[in-house]
């Protein structure tokens, strides 16, 4: 049988960020590490072999992939569709979702005040 590989969400795509176990450091590709004299766009699995974490100087087998930040979380064709909530972060849609509930609650509280 012939199979198409799986494709990637922009997520997975962007490069992932790695935490700490032991301190909870959070390498970002994106930053690099300027204690370590890593430059910015240095992904983790380049990282020479005698790096150590900046904080407590854990080894890279102690980091655990904790996935890309800020990336919308799907397919590149799909991000078009409904009303834009596609193309926001996972960050961005908590914010809408809970801030939406948050003003309903507010207007729901106002109500009282209508006497």
């Amino acid at each position: 049988m012939n199979e198409r590989p799986k494709e990637q969400t922009l997520a997975e795509q962007a490069p992932a960020n790695h935490e700490c176990r032991l301190c909870g450091y959070v390498y970002e590709p994106s930053k690099g590490d300027g204690k370590g004299n890593i430059a910015p766009g240095t992904l983790f699995e380049a990282l020479p072999s005698d790096w150590r974490c900046p904080v407590c100087g854990a080894r890279p087998a102690q980091f655990t992939n904790i996935g890309a930040t800020n990336a919308p979380s799907g397919f590149q064709e799909n991000l078009n569709y409904g009303f834009g909530v596609n193309n926001l972060t996972p960050g961005q849609k908590n914010l809408l979702i809970f801030g939406g509930l948050g003003l309903f609650f507010l207007f729901f509280l106002s109500l009282y005040g209508l006497n």
